[in-house]
């Protein structure tokens, strides 16, 4: 089982980005950060580095009831999303995969929170087209 969801799709950066954010609100999340990693290894390292960006999705329900049920589960939120350019037009979208992650985890009651939220994650992979 791979620790993340991943989707090689065509179209422009900005708008997959403005998709994945729907298709992630459609499943119940919204996006708490926004990490430009291009802008960011620039400004602090000034390296030059392709357009990649890190999506900090949460879905309050499952979060609440994760929080629930193991306090210090919050080190591993929120769920992260990736968008990385390959090259021109050609980019990667990756979600993690909370089942791996959380199977560090001894705790049984977060198993199902963890197995709805794969669920959804991997549906909004899934759901991604290239762009027409």
């Amino acid at each position: 089982m791979n620790y993340y969801f991943s989707k090689t799709i065509n179209g422009k950066f900005e708008t997959i980005e403005i998709k994945v954010k729907t298709l992630l609100k459609n499943e119940g999340f919204g996006v708490l950060t926004e990490i430009d990693m291009q802008s960011t290894l620039k400004e602090k390292l000034n390296k030059d580095f392709k357009k990649y960006k890190i999506l900090g999705a949460c879905n309050p329900p499952f979060a609440f009831k994760a929080l629930q049920a193991e306090d210090k589960i919050g080190t591993m939120l929120p769920c992260n999303v990736i968008l990385q350019e390959h090259s021109q037009n050609n980019l990667e979208v990756s979600a993690i995969n909370p089942m791996v992650s959380m199977q560090v985890v001894k705790n049984s009651a977060l198993h199902a929170v963890a197995q709805e939220v794969s669920s959804k994650l991997e549906k909004v992979i899934n759901e991604l087209e290239n762009e027409k």
